[in-house]
């Protein structure tokens, strides 16, 4: 009898659990952008960096009705929204959309077009603008701005992040055999969370 009152417990779990996960991302659409804390071995560096509490985002697109995150990782690829969440520090994320444009069909099918090219792109660890390694911010502004010509923020140069911390230092001269490309184009997490185009969707305590 305890058997069979333990498997109907656990079977309520489950199902209630997925019935909350439903209700949670029930407002999501194509296109949304996710931002969390990484919990990387580059990730400190970057919030030194860029002065960000996010340091990891992604793009939310639907797969056979089911959210999932094109990133850029090692290599880009679609990852569970789920998967996605966990992978972040205490499970936190924000999600942010377009506070006035509404994507059109037309115009996320050619995001997801984009998106599908650059899959298995390898990691860029040397934050370079070429379409030949990517980094997390990278491949999310590039998908707005060539697939719904929508510029999310300016364009920074490296040289315009605070290069001044030894956590920093240590990784900029680990990565870099000569000197950092100072007048690379680059754009960050932060400089996405804070764009003027975006409002909060979801924000996880």
């Amino acid at each position: 009898m305890k058997r069979y009152y333990f498997t109907f417990v656990t079977i309520f779990i489950i199902v209630l659990s997925s019935l909350s996960f439903a209700d949670e991302f029930k407002n999501i659409k194509d296109g949304d952008i996710i931002f969390q804390i990484s919990q990387s071995t580059q990730s400190n560096a970057i919030k030194l960096a860029t002065h960000s509490k996010y340091t990891h985002i992604g793009i939310i697109f639907f797969k056979d009705k089911k959210p999932f995150v094109l990133e850029a990782v090692q290599p880009v690829r679609y990852t569970k929204l789920s998967d996605w969440i966990k992978k972040g520090k205490n499970n936190h994320y924000v999600i942010k959309r377009l506070n006035k444009n509404i994507l059109s069909r037309k115009q996320i099918k050619k995001m997801k077009s984009i998106g599908d090219n650059f899959l298995n792109h390898d990691y860029d660890i040397l934050f370079n603008w070429s379409d030949k390694e990517l980094y997390c911010s990278e491949l999310v502004w590039k998908l707005y701005k060539r697939g719904a010509d929508i510029k999310l923020c300016e364009l920074k140069k490296l040289k315009d992040f605070d290069l001044t911390h030894p956590t920093v230092k240590i990784l900029m001269r680990n990565r870099y055999t000569n000197a950092p490309p100072l007048n690379e184009k680059v754009v960050s997490p932060k400089d996405i969370f804070d764009s003027e185009f975006l409002t909060d969707v979801t924000n996880q305590p």
